[in-house]
């Protein structure tokens, strides 16, 4: 019923509108406007990029449908793997160390040359035979260079004139054990403390030098050599299957295809992209506001209204935006029902579902797996507008916010079901965050104040905090002006009976019943209600004064409407409950005293303006026959009926409801209404008989 009120009409809406005799260049303007600005604004915040992510783990089942290659990709080692694999290869590594002559020539020559210039005690030739032949002998063998350490069984490249040997490093000698290995031998060991006085440290230097470049380079080139991929999927190869095991191979290809699938999609980016969410969101747009313009067309004569269903669909997919391009939460986590239900209250149900869906849709384009995104909202989103007719009490939002998570979480259990089929893989976050959107929703409660008065709308809630006879102006008119208090009481009774019959806002009308006669607290005997003993100030007055005194009720309630914050919808109720009429009372006396004289109508003519909505229509119609109906001699069925009829067709003659959306069925189920309550309010009560002595 609810999709069949939706769009059912829409055939019919489409042809009676016609484009260029019911838009102004200005509505035309207004509507682009609005168009521009929230396609801009989201397309702005939208993520820039493009990615493909699967929530996967190892050694879990793959919860997706079967992911297929469609295009050839390598597979890469993990970097672990890869680690390893390069520390495998490294063991057969063979650093190179160059052996150079010129060192031990240049050390024996500095020996040779330093002892002949005579010391403290005289070195033999043959002693000095026999040490140069010994470093000579250790320089032949290499003393090799301690700056990158060496085991002791470990090979390298011994480079000697561009010709490389590999020896063991055993064959080395460190500088200490050159020395050790000297003063070790038997033939120089009884000279240990001239070769101490001749300080022989001093020459014996390295002269097998680590070669650092050709190392590098050598190394380098092993780790090089060592493949970076495991494997090769071909275009069309199956890489995993829905509900097989992934494992540690399975895990590196679908990460591997996933930043191969980004790479290739952000490097591809030449505008297209951009150009495509454009024009996906402008298509959203576009229709949401040739909905309204041909649904809801007054929200656009109010910008305010108008304002709030834009700002908020920009608002959550901004959030949206923010969330998926910062990889935070889950979108389920964004309160998406305070669209719906901020519309609702403040709109229709219509109009909510049409926001909503907006929002959802827009939104599910940004993620990777918008199927789940879209059931849970939309459905949830529709429980939501079913379940919150109306919002006059705080607890209406509690359940509205406990059926809402309910069914989200209801559907998202009901997904997971159908891809794994066991409830032991669940994976809790999801309902986690649906649950904390639903505590989200039902805190959203001073929000709506927030945009209440922000643009300018008047909730149920509200309404009923006006409505308490208990508020400051209320009572005081109760003190003031009593007579006018009980009518008011009377006419709201009246107006929210008929509102109830033709789908209007009851909850309005009362309400602004109450506060429509509040002017007269100005000057209150001036009203023949607030009048007693028969005495009336308007003897001493002439009609025109007095005209004036009863018309001017009218802006001095909007003074004081405007001095106690009343809403704007209350303050419209107050302007048009006589709409442009006459004081008639005073008016057709002036004319019956003064045939002869031109009369100035506007001196008995109320400000107005004239009923614009269907509340105002019922709140005239029950001002106009309550008031009256007190001045009948007798209340039979009959005069009741008479009276409904001449007043309301008088004011459908004066052409009081030709700017109000209200029909002659509903001014009918107005009279009917209005005669049944007449006639219960004045029912004929039976005298009670007096007791006899």
């Amino acid at each position: 019923m609810f999709f069949a009120r939706l769009f059912v009409p829409l055939h019919a809406a489409m042809i009676n509108f016609n484009l260029k005799t019911q838009l102004s260049w200005r509505d035309m303007a207004v509507r682009i406007g609005f168009v521009i600005v929230t396609v801009a604004a989201i397309v702005w915040f939208m993520p820039r990029e493009r990615s493909v992510s699967f929530k996967v783990e190892k050694d879990r089942p793959w919860s997706y449908a079967d992911l297929t290659a469609s295009f050839d990709f390598p597979v890469y080692k993990s970097e672990a793997a890869l680690a390893q694999e390069r520390e495998e290869a490294l063991k057969d590594f063979r650093p190179y160390y160059v052996y150079d002559q010129e060192t031990a020539t240049r050390q024996l020559r500095s020996f040779r040359q330093h002892w002949a210039a005579g010391h403290s005690f005289v070195l033999s030739n043959d002693l000095k035979y026999l040490v140069s032949n010994r470093l000579q002998t250790l320089y032949q063998r290499g003393i090799i260079d301690t700056k990158e350490p060496l085991g002791a069984d470990q090979m390298l490249w011994r480079v000697e004139q561009e010709n490389a040997v590999l020896v063991s490093a055993a064959d080395a000698l460190t500088p200490r054990q050159a020395y050790e290995q000297l003063i070790s031998d038997p033939t120089v060991s009884h000279y240990i403390d001239e070769l101490q006085e001749m300080n022989i440290n001093e020459y014996i230097v390295p002269n097998l030098c680590y070669d650092s470049l050709r190392s590098a380079t050598t190394r380098q080139d092993m780790m090089r050599n060592v493949a970076p991929s495991s494997k090769v999927v071909l275009r069309g190869q199956k890489i995993v299957s829905r509900g097989d095991l992934v494992d540690e191979d399975t895990y590196q290809a679908i990460v591997c295809y996933q930043r191969e699938v980004e790479e290739r999609l952000n490097s591809n980016d030449t505008g297209f992209s951009l150009l495509g969410k454009v024009l996906y969101v402008l298509l959203f747009i576009i229709v949401f506001t040739v909905y309204l313009g041909i649904y809801r067309k007054d929200y656009f004569s109010r910008l305010r209204s108008a304002c709030m269903l834009y700002a908020l669909i920009i608002v959550f997919t901004l959030l949206a935006s923010i969330l998926v391009s910062h990889n935070l939460l889950h979108v389920f986590i964004l309160p998406f029902a305070i669209v719906p239900i901020f519309v609702r209250v403040f709109m229709d149900s219509r109009t909510a579902f049409m926001t909503h869906i907006t929002v959802v849709l827009i939104c599910a384009c940004m993620l990777q797996h918008p199927l789940d995104f879209i059931a849970v909202e939309v459905l949830s989103g529709l429980v939501v507008i079913f379940s919150l007719r109306e919002l006059s009490s705080r607890s209406q939002l509690f359940w509205t916010a406990a059926l809402y998570i309910l069914t989200a979480a209801a559907t998202r259990l009901a997904l997971w079901l159908i891809r794994q089929g066991d409830l032991a893989e669940l994976d809790p976050s999801d309902l986690t965050y649906i649950v904390i959107s639903g505590l989200v929703v039902f805190c959203s409660y001073p929000l709506l104040y927030i945009v209440e008065k922000t643009f300018g709308f008047v909730s149920d809630i509200t309404l009923i905090e006006l409505s308490n006879t208990n508020k400051a102006l209320l009572r005081r008119m109760s003190e003031v002006a009593p007579g006018t208090f009980n009518h008011s009481i009377q006419v709201g009774n009246l107006a929210a009976e008929i509102a109830l019959r033709i789908n209007a806002n009851a909850m309005l009308v009362r309400t602004g019943a109450l506060y429509h006669d509040i002017g007269k607290m100005q000057n209150p005997i001036y009203f023949t209600e607030n009048q007693s003993g028969g005495i009336s100030p308007h003897e001493h007055l002439s009609y025109i004064e007095s005209a004036q005194y009863i018309i001017s009720h009218v802006t001095e309630g909007l003074k004081l409407a405007d001095k106690y914050h009343l809403p704007r919808q209350v303050r419209d109720l107050i302007a048009t409950h006589h709409g442009q009429g006459k004081a008639k009372y005073f008016y057709i006396k002036y004319k019956n005293e003064h045939p002869d004289e031109p009369v100035d109508d506007l001196l008995f003519t109320y400000p107005g303006p004239n009923p614009f909505t269907k509340e105002q229509a019922i709140l005239m119609m029950a001002d106009a026959v309550e008031a009256a109906s007190r001045s009948l001699p007798d209340y039979t069925e009959q005069s009741i009926r008479n009276l409904v009829e001449r007043i309301i067709d008088g004011q459908v003659q004066e052409g009081y409801f030709r700017e109000c959306p209200i029909t002659f069925r509903d001014i009918q189920y107005a009279k009917t209404v209005l005669i049944e309550k007449l006639k219960t309010i004045y029912h004929t009560r039976i005298s009670y008989p007096e007791a006899k002595n």
